[in-house]
């Protein structure tokens, strides 16, 4: 496992904003419209980063092609998330930084027939932007923004073209060696 980026102080501050759309409300305000933006768009598949969206999109019967997950929620350990996928895989990706093993997970399950579940020994948060960029064209990535609601990313040309800025901006640890 080694460490591809690592978060500089400023791009922290700028990845509090939503990447994508914040839909903001209780738990059945958020799901619902989640529910139906998923039913209205009709993305090719759906992918989530985090214990509780990943938990949550199961109460509302919504399958993600790939969940992303750290058995963490606020940073607190959590009863571990019971998903339906029918592959598991275990990567390392500690906090503040993306590994190539977690890039290479994200890639091959995006090339699976089936739903896989990558649960993250460390921290699954930034693993957003790979799942958005390694997506299938206008597919959603959906993570929980704490204390506001739910954001969904389109996975469209301009939206991986933005992640790979911000991926640029990441101090690129391979070339720092």
């Amino acid at each position: 496992m080694n460490a591809v980026y690592r978060l500089t102080p400023e791009l922290r501050i700028k990845l509090k904003e939503p990447l994508g759309t914040l839909i903001r409300g209780s738990f059945v305000e958020t799901m619902s419209r989640l529910k139906a933006l998923i039913e209205e768009e009709k993305p090719p598949c759906v992918i989530s980063v985090g214990d509780t969206v990943s938990r949550n999109l199961g109460k509302i019967q919504v399958c993600p092609k790939l969940s992303i997950i750290d058995n963490l929620a606020m940073r607190k350990t959590i009863q571990p998330v019971s998903l339906a996928a029918e592959k598991t895989v275990h990567v390392r990706n500690p906090q503040a930084t993306i590994t190539d093993e977690a890039i290479n997970a994200i890639q091959g399950s995006l090339k699976e027939d089936s739903r896989v579940s990558i649960i993250v020994d460390g921290e699954e948060d930034l693993l957003t932007l790979i799942a958005v960029l390694y997506a299938p064209e206008n597919a959603f990535v959906v993570y929980g923004q704490p204390y506001e609601g739910v954001v969904v990313v389109k996975a469209t040309s301009a939206k991986k073209d933005e992640v790979a800025v911000i991926l640029k901006a990441m101090e690129n640890v391979r070339k720092a060696k």
